[in-house]
């Protein structure tokens, strides 16, 4: 697989460092570098002024850290480029309004596979070749963790492109089990993550928060529990009785296309423990007060090995 790389800013070196680190180096063909979005027109009335000149033949685009319109040359490289797939993750709530998403979507006709993943690290196999090559190293992550008491090592099977998930890997090492998800969140923010901390509309959470949540459910979904997380009282649930059903409205995973919140037959709600991030908002918008937040050892789902 050929990649060519539209970049910009500190979180666009970022990708691309933490690509060519963990082992598409060798597939990377080329790289353009956009000035920083603060330099650029929040308006450009000519895109071909910003389209590369040199252009290699590529298969998969990734646009990454370049925001407003002068993400409307990703149609151009893809044509230029003979790419067949195209991947533009978002980190910041004003980068690729939805608007733009789909100018981009309909420049593209409907033979291009495209996707925006909010975060870079929430992208999964889609079903396309060279985006599911994409996630075979890079993407939501999945670690292999051997542990006791205390986590003796982890290997990451799949890992957020920016390069975090390695650095998480490398500095929870001797960490109690308990500690595992809590510790990780921390060297999460440590490493740093680069994603905004703006509240998205969206999903009304930062993407930052969503980052998070990623990377705990990938520690949790290892160890095969969690000890912090959002619960139902079932026996005072409304459910179809009259619920509006408030807490999947709000929860920012379901938002971001996760089934942290689902229904039961009965319309009472059902929390994942794996992919909840425990974040309360489900919490306080919850008109009848049946969700908590429960802080002592629940099962999770494991990743299937």
């Amino acid at each position: 697989m050929k990649i060519f790389i539209l970049s910009s800013g500190e979180y666009g070196s970022k990708i691309v460092n933490g690509i060519a680190n963990h082992g598409f180096a060798e597939k990377i063909v080329g790289v353009h570098e956009f000035p920083p979005y603060e330099e650029l027109p929040e308006f450009i009335e000519d895109i071909q002024e910003y389209v590369p000149e040199n252009v290699p033949k590529a298969d998969l685009i990734i646009a990454t850290g370049i925001h407003g319109d002068v993400n409307m040359v990703i149609p151009e490289v893809v044509e230029k480029s003979n790419a067949k797939s195209v991947i533009v993750p978002i980190y910041h709530p004003k980068q690729v309004p939805i608007g733009l998403q789909n100018e981009i979507k309909k420049s593209l006709g409907g033979e291009i596979a495209i996707v925006f993943p909010k975060p870079f690290c929430s992208l999964t196999p889609i079903g396309d070749d060279f985006i599911d090559e994409f996630t075979a190293i890079f993407g939501k992550p999945k670690f292999e963790i051997h542990a006791d008491d205390v986590i003796k090592s982890v290997k990451v099977l799949r890992g957020a492109p920016c390069g975090s998930s390695w650095y998480i890997a490398e500095n929870i090492i001797g960490t109690q089990v308990d500690d595992g998800e809590f510790e990780a969140n921390n060297k999460l923010h440590n490493f740093p993550c680069s994603s905004s901390m703006i509240v998205d509309t969206g999903t009304g959470d930062t993407i930052l928060h969503l980052a998070s949540y990623k990377m705990k459910e990938a520690i949790k979904r290892t160890l095969g529990f969690t000890n912090r997380v959002a619960v139902v009282d079932r026996e005072i649930c409304e459910g179809s009785g009259g619920c509006e059903h408030f807490c999947l409205k709000a929860c920012p995973n379901v938002l971001s296309g996760s089934d942290t919140i689902s229904l039961n037959d009965d319309g009472k709600a059902c929390i994942d423990p794996g992919s909840c991030g425990a974040c309360e908002i489900c919490v306080n918008e919850c008109p009848y007060g049946v969700i908590e937040i429960y802080e002592e050892r629940v099962p999770v789902k494991k990743d299937p090995k």
